[in-house]
C-alpha cells in the first residue's frame, strides 16, 4: 500500500436490487518523491444505462487539479497532452473502469488536490467528494525513514534493552513505500564492518537480519538504509540501531611490565586485562608449584618490589563476571647469574673425583680448571654432564692423579649475567704413614723408650745430613713429598723447584722448605723442653746443605739458636726460618 492511502471502500448494491450510481475509488494522501514517478491507484463506477457509451475507442481520462472547471484546473488528457500538462500517461483501462495514472518527474508544482473526469461518447462525468473521493499528493525532497526493530527469540527487545551472548537474534527493517517507480531497495550495513547475511521480501519491503548474538557483535551499529534510484542519481534514508550484549570474560591476557626477561633483585609487575559485559568483576592471581596452583592475590596487578629466583614460575589470572571465567597464563622468567651449590665436593685419593652443580638463568655452561687451565675429556681424565632441570646443571670429573696442596681444581660456571666458580678442597683419603706410627707410639710407649727413639732418630738424621749432600730436592721437600704421597695432611710444601743442575752452594744456597707437625693431644707441662711428654705442638725438621757435616750443623745452630740435640727436632713456636749465605 502506498504511504498514507487509504482506499474507500463502497458497498455496491446488488445488481437487480438498486441502480448503479456513478462513484470512484482513489487514495486519499499520496506521498511523492521529488523527481520520482508517482502512481495514482484509480477504478470507477458508472450508471448501467450508459455501459454501451464507454468504449475503448472514445474513453478518455483527464485529471483536475485544485478544482473541477475542465478548461482553469486541467492539468492532463490522455488523447491531448498541452504543453503545459503534466506528463504520464494512464496505465489502465478505461473501456474496464480502470483509470490508474502514472506521472513523471514531480515536483513541487503537483502539490495538491486531484479529481477525475471520464468522457467518452455523451458519457461526461467528473468525480468529486460527492460521489466517492479524491486524492491529496505531497510531494517530498526526501525519502521517509525505514524502521528497524529487534527480536530475541522471537519476543521483541524494547528500549534498546540487551540481549544474551548465544541467543538468537532478528533485526527487522521495514518501510513504507512510496508510490513511485522504480520501487525502492532496502540494504543492510555494519560499524564496524561484519558479515552480515539477511532474508529479504523486498515486495512488502521488509528485510529482515537474524543472526546468533556473540561478544563480537557488542557495540555494533547496524544500519538499515532505503534506496530510490531518481533518473542517473539515489535518494536515501536510513534507520540504525546499536546492539548491546552480554558476554562472559573474552581475550583475557597478561602483560609485564618492564617486558622481556627480569633480572633477579629488579621490581616487575604483572597486569591482567579481560574484555567483558558487564564488567569483570574481580581478577584472581595465582602461582603453579609443584602441579597445583597457590592463590596469591586479587586485583588487575601484582607487584614484585625486589623479585628473587624462587618466584620464577607460571603465575594465572582468573578473570570473572557474572557469566563466567576465563584464565590467562604467563611466565615469569627471573635470570640470575651462576650459583653453585655447598653440596658439590671432591674426595681424592689414588683417583679424584668431584661433582659440581650450579643452578642459573639462562642456563649456565660448567668448566673444570686444573690448576688455572681448562681441563678437558683425556685418557686420565672423564668428564660427564647432566641437565637436571631448565637452570641446573650438574657435571663431575674423574681424574687419575691425587690431589695435593700444590694443585688447585675448579668449578667455573658463566651466562651472560655472571661467573660463579668454586675452588675445591679435597677430602684426601689418609694412607698409613711414619707420622700414623709415630702418633701411636706417642700414645703407647713409655717416655723412657721414646726418648730412646729419639736419640736413635737424632742419629739417623745425622747420617742423613752427610749423604743427602748431592741430593738436590732437600731433606724436608723429600719427606714433605713422602708426606703428601701419603695422604698426610696438613703439610705446606714450597713450590720452589731447583734444576739438576743447580747444586746448592754457599754462594747459592737451597731454597727453604716447611713442614709443620701438629701434636694435638700433647698437653705440655711447662715451658721447658725435657722430653715427649712436654712437647711443643709445633716441631720442624730444618735441613741445610753446607760444605760438610761440621758446617751443616753449625749453620743450624746458628739459625735457631738451639743445642745440636734440640735443632733437629725442636724448634719454638712460630718461629721463621732464613737460610745464610
Amino acid at each position: 500500500m502506498c504511504v498514507a492511502e487509504r482506499v474507500c471502500v463502497f458497498v455496491f448494491l446488488l445488481q437487480g436490487v438498486c441502480c448503479r450510481t456513478n462513484s470512484i475509488s482513489l487514495p486519499e494522501k499520496i506521498e511523492a518523491l521529488s523527481g520520482s514517478s508517482v502512481i495514482i491507484k484509480c477504478t470507477f463506477e458508472i450508471k448501467e444505462n450508459e455501459d454501451k457509451d464507454l468504449t475503448e475507442s472514445d474513453a478518455t481520462g483527464f485529471w483536475l487539479k485544485d478544482g473541477t472547471n475542465v478548461n482553469n484546473h486541467q492539468v492532463f488528457n490522455s488523447r491531448d497532452p498541452k504543453p503545459d500538462h503534466f506528463k504520464g500517461k494512464i496505465t489502465g483501462k478505461l473501456h474496464e473502469k480502470n483509470c490508474t495514472t502514472i506521472f513523471y518527474d514531480v515536483s513541487s508544482k503537483h502539490n495538491g488536490k486531484y479529481y477525475f473526469r471520464i468522457e467518452s461518447g455523451t458519457l461526461k462525468y467528473t468525480y468529486t467528494e460527492i460521489t466517492g473521493n479524491i486524492s491529496t499528493i505531497n510531494v517530498i525532497e526526501s525519502p521517509p525513514k525505514p524502521t528497524v526493530k529487534l527480536y530475541e527469540e522471537q519476543k521483541e527487545v524494547q528500549d534498546q534493552e540487551e540481549v544474551l551472548e548465544g541467543s538468537s537474534v532478528s533485526l527487522r527493517c521495514s518501510a513504507e513505500t512510496l508510490c513511485s517507480s522504480p520501487p525502492p531497495t532496502l540494504t543492510w550495513s555494519s560499524t564496524p564492518r561484519i558479515p552480515l547475511s539477511e532474508s529479504s521480501r523486498q515486495q512488502e519491503l521488509i528485510s529482515d537480519l537474524n543472526f546468533t548474538a556473540a561478544h563480537r557483535h557488542h557495540r555494533v551499529t547496524f544500519t538499515c538504509t532505503i534506496t530510490y534510484q531518481i533518473l542517473d542519481k539515489n535518494k536515501t534514508a536510513q534507520d540504525s540501531i546499536t546492539l548491546h550484549v552480554q558476554y562472559s570474560p573474552k581475550n583475557t591476557s597478561v602483560s609485564v611490565l618492564p617486558s622481556g626477561s627480569v633480572l633477579e633483585g629488579s621490581s616487575v609487575t604483572l597486569t591482567c586485562s579481560s574484555d567483558a559485559n558487564p564488567a569483570v568483576l574481580n581478577y584472581t592471581w595465582s602461582r603453579e608449584s609443584e602441579g597445583q596452583l597457590k592463590q596469591l592475590q586479587t586485583g588487575d596487578m601484582l607487584t614484585f618490589n625486589k623479585t628473587n629466583q624462587t618466584q620464577r614460575g607460571l603465575y594465572h589470572c582468573t578473570a570473572q563476571n557474572k557469566h563466567g571465567t576465563q584464565v590467562s597464563s604467563v611466565m615469569l622468567d627471573i635470570q640470575y647469574a651462576p650459583q653453585i651449590s655447598i653440596s658439590s665436593s671432591c674426595v681424592s685419593g689414588d683417583v679424584t673425583e668431584c661433582f659440581c652443580e650450579v643452578d642459573g638463568n639462562p642456563s649456565p655452561g660448567l668448566e673444570w680448571h686444573l690448576s688455572g687451565r681448562p681441563v678437558t675429556n683425556s685418557s686420565d681424565t672423564f668428564i660427564s654432564e647432566e641437565r637436571l632441570s631448565s637452570t641446573v646443571l650438574r657435571s663431575s670429573i674423574t681424574l687419575h692423579q691425587s690431589l695435593t696442596h700444590t694443585t688447585t681444581l675448579q668449578c667455573v660456571s658463566r651466562n651472560t649475567h655472571g661467573t660463579g666458580y668454586l675452588v675445591f678442597t679435597p677430602k684426601i683419603i689418609k694412607k698409613t704413614s711414619w707420622f700414623d706410627v709415630y702418633s701411636l707410639l706417642v700414645g703407647v710407649v713409655g717416655g723412657a723408650t721414646l726418648i730412646t727413639i729419639l736419640w736413635i732418630t737424632t742419629l739417623l738424621y745425622k747420617r742423613i745430613c752427610r749423604t743427602q749432600r748431592g741430593d738436590k730436592t732437600g731433606l724436608i721437600r723429600t719427606d714433605v713429598a713422602d708426606s703428601v704421597d701419603n695422604g698426610e695432611d696438613p703439610f705446606y710444601v714450597n713450590k720452589g723447584m731447583m734444576s739438576p743442575d743447580e747444586a746448592p752452594t754457599l754462594n747459592h744456597p737451597e731454597t727453604l722448605h716447611y713442614s709443620t707437625i701438629n701434636f694435638m693431644n700433647t698437653k705440655p707441662e711447662s715451658k721447658d723442653i725435657k722430653g715427649i711428654s712436654s712437647l711443643t705442638t709445633d716441631y720442624a725438621v730444618v735441613g741445610y746443605f753446607g760444605r760438610n757435616v761440621a758446617d751443616c750443623e753449625a749453620k743450624i745452630r746458628e739459625v735457631t739458636s738451639m743445642t745440636h740435640d734440640d735443632a733437629i727436632y725442636q724448634v719454638p713456636h712460630k718461629v721463621a726460618i732464613k737460610t745464610k749465605q
